[in-house]
């Protein structure tokens, strides 16, 4: 969850502001083992949604992959996309995709996004973007950070986070680099480069100080964590500070990661996946001393993408859940938090789409920005709590 959600909470209280509609008797109920609820949607017509942000008016942002920022204003998508998004290489899994305000948004207006920037030759990599949001469009925008990656158009990661002092974490993918040869070098599991990483930054893009590799020779400063695959999930916990991130096995094996600075979590050298199609090994073992073990991990996969820890009080038994979006398992996920061990609870909105985004809003509902590429309407839902009787 973005610290922005808890801090605009107070500016946001109406729930028509963000364009929801009222319970509707006609919407089926849906039971989990804590609540029961229904899915409603907020708004639809969307192409390839990847991110949701809240802004303080009660307006949503919504990135679309191939290269648009759309507005949702009192329930409707708005016609004309947001001015000022930066080009961007829409092929494969690349495009315009996160997006999250500053905490202090209120009063500098910046908002960050992770794109798919070309590099020359039809090539991109993940960068990171800020501009300040202004009268629906964005001005005065500039890379903050540009990975040094090379490979397919895929596994660009990629999220964003803040913490409260100052940084804003970035994912970003191993460039669907195969997991062949000699795996101890594999890009991943490289210093010298931003494949298979979580970047640290200060807000403005400087590189922190106290970075773990700072002092490291040809090491790149950014990087706070690698060894990952493909990180489409990464959020501060907002009690304990912890930094949890999500990341897409291959064929099997996606993991739920504590992730601590510095160190390695083990893709491609440890895992519980298996190669595309003939199911042919990758790993020399699932755990090995002096690589970070998952928290959880999901076998067959559910391509697991946007990444939540609830607060709020519409679910008051949900309070503290972990969420996890599921592209491929068309779910959402509650995951349970006991300390740092995780256990799945709950497998929810089960086969309504592929859930690629999971966001508290400030009303304190469960939003998710459904990407279905199988002929499903694509749009932004909420759940919504129904009394048991």
């Amino acid at each position: 969850m973005r610290r922005s959600f808890l801090r605009l909470a107070a500016a946001v209280v109406l729930p028509v502001a963000l364009g929801a509609t009222a319970l509707s008797a006609q919407s089926p109920v849906y039971k989990s083992t804590m609540h029961d609820y229904r899915v409603v949607t907020v708004a639809s017509g969307f192409v390839n949604p990847w991110s949701i942000a809240f802004l303080p008016s009660g307006d949503l942002l919504v990135t679309e992959r191939p290269g648009r920022l759309r507005i949702v204003r009192g329930g409707k998508l708005l016609p004309t996309p947001v001015a000022g998004v930066p080009e961007v290489v829409a092929r494969g899994q690349g495009g315009l995709l996160d997006v999250a305000l500053h905490p202090n948004f209120a009063q500098n207006g910046f908002v960050y996004f992770t794109y798919s920037k070309p590099v020359g030759g039809g090539a991109a990599t993940t960068a990171l973007y800020r501009a300040k949001f202004s009268n629906d469009a964005l001005v005065e925008g500039k890379d903050l950070f540009v990975a040094e990656t090379k490979g397919a158009p895929g596994h660009f990661g990629s999220r964003i986070t803040f913490d409260k002092s100052g940084h804003v974490f970035i994912s970003v993918g191993d460039r669907q680099v195969p997991p062949e040869g000699d795996l101890p070098n594999h890009p991943a599991q490289l210093l010298t480069n931003h494949h298979g990483k979580i970047i640290r930054l200060m807000d403005d893009g400087r590189v922190p100080t106290d970075n773990p590799f700072v002092n490291t020779a040809g090491a790149k400063p950014e990087i706070w964590s690698y060894g990952h695959r493909n990180p489409q999930g990464l959020t501060i916990h907002p009690v304990t500070g912890d930094l949890w991130e999500i990341e897409h096995g291959p064929q099997g094996g996606d993991e739920l990661n504590l992730v601590e600075p510095g160190k390695n979590y083990g893709w491609p050298v440890v895992g519980f996946g298996v190669n595309y199609g003939p199911g042919k090994a990758i790993h020399s073992a699932t755990m090995m001393k002096g690589m970070e073990n998952a928290k959880n991990v999901w076998v067959p996969s559910i391509a697991t993408s946007g990444l939540l820890v609830y607060t709020g009080t519409k679910f008051p038994e949900w309070k503290g859940s972990v969420f996890v979006g599921g592209l491929a398992g068309q779910r959402l996920v509650r995951v349970t938090l006991d300390g740092q061990k995780a256990e799945v609870a709950d497998n929810l909105v089960k086969n309504q789409g592929r859930v690629r985004d999971v966001r508290q809003g400030p009303d304190g509902f469960i939003y998710l920005a459904i990407d279905d590429q199988q002929g499903k309407p694509t749009a932004i839902v909420r759940l919504e709590p129904v009394a048991r009787k």
